[in-house]
């Protein structure tokens, strides 16, 4: 489905404008420092690029104007003749085709021009020749002006129009100027098109959408149309000629059967019959507005025989009483348009080639009728619990909604309660199924509680033989000092295994004995003597095996000597840092307080201008 959105269109420069950004833009994008002694392949290759990018550049912009602006031959033939219309066709055409010669006058200029570059023999000739092609190129682009401007008023017009889809489904509205074409329009849109006691006050087309049936439809309000040869219509008038001509909708005539907009029945009849060509190929609805000021029965005979010869010896042409202003018929008339259009579009559908493609490929079963009557199939265990006497329940189970509606503040939300489980019991169970990635099932013994007792009974009955009391009162002296030896080296292997647990992370910084105990808590114990000799041993009064988490400094390195040589290349980084005395790392240095380009060579008595 195609859309014309016109509003997108980039402004249009004039003329002055367009030279100043494009040669300021040269000068910004292009080296400016040249000078005599430089070699002449790089003087020539300096103004060579010059004249290029300025080529280049309106070249860019003419060809983005060209593209933007819609070809009369590419759009829609509504567009077309609405731009012919308004534009002038002619004019528009002319106006496209003199900016696409001037941007092929301004690339054979700067070919030619690069071209006697080529053989460029010194600075001052080489200047010279960039100097005169850029010259001869805002020439051609000033005597553009007059083509820059029409285009720019264009444009701007364009951004105006309403955006109208000729494809969509459309109900288009004409009649004789303030017979109530745009109050129908208020009544059934969104839009808000201007409404005033007086004839033309709608110059242009309005679009508004509404919907019916789940789907978007476009109305349009045309301007008011009086009862004249084509060739004397004004531009206002043939916008409305325009869209009856070529846009395909539901037209709706808008007959003022009261005769307050200034124009007899009479009239407006013979402007129905005047257009009627327009309508070939349309479904066309007649509504007969201000009804509240006069009803149609109260029309005189020959005014009803004028309206029954009109329109009702056609029998496709539906016409409908309806008030803008109490809003009697309003919907009717939007409906019946509708239906009337949705019908059409069918029918154009089905007399096309496609259909018959379409229909080729589709095949409809049409199963035959049994001669014998099937009987329904009831499942046996239904049958069963028929015969049983089993009666389905009355009661509903209540839901959750419910039960939350019914207590109130003592709702209590229970998951649990509608488990199926072998054991009701078991719904509540605080045992989870799953414990730190193992499955609990795993790990439970069926017999456990068995087990349990039996255990508890053992105990009993060795606590009544005296098994478990105290045996440190049988122990000789030799045997306490080697009990207490046996802890102190239980108590140093732990000491020992964390040391090999720290030495196997490479990536963490190794500690001194001394300063693991601090962080663990260690407390030096009591020198016990041997039975060798006195021998201090140090231990845990408690171990604790928690990691040591390193410094950030020194996370990675492995041992002390990559300590130390990382803080001496941190050091030596910031040497260069430290000479400039307050400067750091986020501060602006600007090595050269007058730089070169800026602040040397001589001005002359000449000109200041460069380009």
């Amino acid at each position: 489905m195609a859309s014309y959105n016109f509003k997108s269109i980039t402004v249009v420069p004039p003329a002055k404008e367009l030279i100043d950004i494009i040669l300021s833009k040269t000068q910004r994008k292009t080296p400016t420092i040249i000078h005599k002694h430089y070699q002449i392949s790089r003087i020539r290759s300096f103004y060579m690029r010059k004249v290029k990018f300025t080529e280049s550049n309106l070249n860019e912009k003419l060809t983005g104007i060209l593209a933007e602006f819609p070809k009369i031959e590419d759009i829609h033939p509504f567009y077309a003749d609405l731009m012919n219309i308004l534009y002038d066709k002619d004019h528009y055409k002319l106006a496209l085709g003199q900016i696409n010669m001037a941007k092929h006058l301004i690339g054979n200029v700067a070919k030619d021009y690069n071209r006697l570059l080529k053989f460029g023999d010194s600075l001052y000739r080489c200047k010279q020749l960039k100097r005169a092609a850029l010259g001869r190129m805002c020439t051609i682009m000033k005597r553009q002006n007059s083509s820059l401007l029409y285009l720019e008023q264009v444009r701007q017009h364009l951004g105006r129009l309403p955006s109208i889809d000729p494809n969509t489904r459309t109900l288009l509205l004409f009649g004789f100027p303030n017979v109530g074409k745009s109050s129908f329009v208020n009544n059934i849109t969104r839009a808000n098109v201007e409404v005033q006691p007086y004839a033309f006050t709608t110059k242009s087309l309005y679009v508004g959408h509404t919907d019916y049936q789940y789907l978007r439809w476009q109305v349009i309000d045309t301007p008011g149309i009086l009862d004249k040869p084509l060739e004397d219509r004004n531009t206002i008038e043939m916008q409305a000629i325009t869209a009856l001509a070529h846009l395909r909708a539901c037209v709706v005539c808008v007959l003022d059967i009261s005769e307050q907009c200034g124009y007899s029945l009479q009239q407006q009849c013979d402007l129905f019959n005047n257009i009627k060509p327009l309508f070939a190929n349309k479904p066309l609805i007649v509504a007969l507005n201000k009804i509240d000021a006069r009803r149609p029965e109260d029309l005189s005979q020959p005014e009803k025989d004028l309206l029954e010869q009109t329109f009702k010896k056609d029998a496709n042409v539906l016409v409908i009483p309806m008030s803008t202003l109490t809003k009697e018929g309003v919907s009717e008339v939007q409906n019946t348009a509708c239906d009337a259009l949705l019908a059409h579009r069918i029918e154009q559908k089905m007399a096309g080639n496609k259909v018959d493609n379409i229909l080729n490929r589709l095949h409809v079963a049409v199963p035959k009728a049994s001669q014998e009557i099937r009987q329904p199939h009831i499942p046996e265990g239904v049958l069963a619990q028929r015969a049983a006497g089993y009666t389905k329940p009355d009661t509903i189970r209540k839901l959750e909604r419910d039960l939350e509606e019914e207590l109130g503040d003592d709702y209590i939300l229970d998951l649990k309660k509608h488990y199926d489980l072998p054991n009701p019991d078991d719904k509540y169970d605080d045992i989870p199924e799953v414990w730190q990635g193992h499955n609990i099932a795993d790990f439970v013994d069926p017999d456990i509680v068995q087990k349990l007792e039996e255990l508890e009974k053992e105990e009993a009955m060795l606590e009544e033989a005296g098994v478990y009391e105290s045996e440190d009162e049988n122990l000789t002296e030799e045997q306490m000092e080697i009990r207490e030896k046996a802890g102190l080296i239980r108590k140093e292997k732990a000491i020992i295994r964390h040391k090999h647990r720290l030495n196997k992370h490479r990536n963490r910084t190794p500690m001194s004995e001394r300063v693991i105990r601090k962080k663990q808590g260690v407390k030096r114990a009591r020198s016990v003597s041997t039975v060798a000799g006195d021998v201090a041993m140090e231990v845990d009064s408690k171990f604790q095996t928690k990691k040591i988490k390193p410094g950030r400094d020194v996370s990675g390195l492995r041992d002390e000597k990559q300590v130390k040589a990382v803080r001496i290349l941190k050091k030596r980084s910031q040497i260069k840092m430290n000479q400039f005395g307050r400067a750091g790392e986020a501060d602006r240095h600007i090595a050269a307080k007058l730089p070169k380009h800026l602040f040397s060579g001589k001005r002359g008595a000449g000109k200041t201008q460069r380009r």
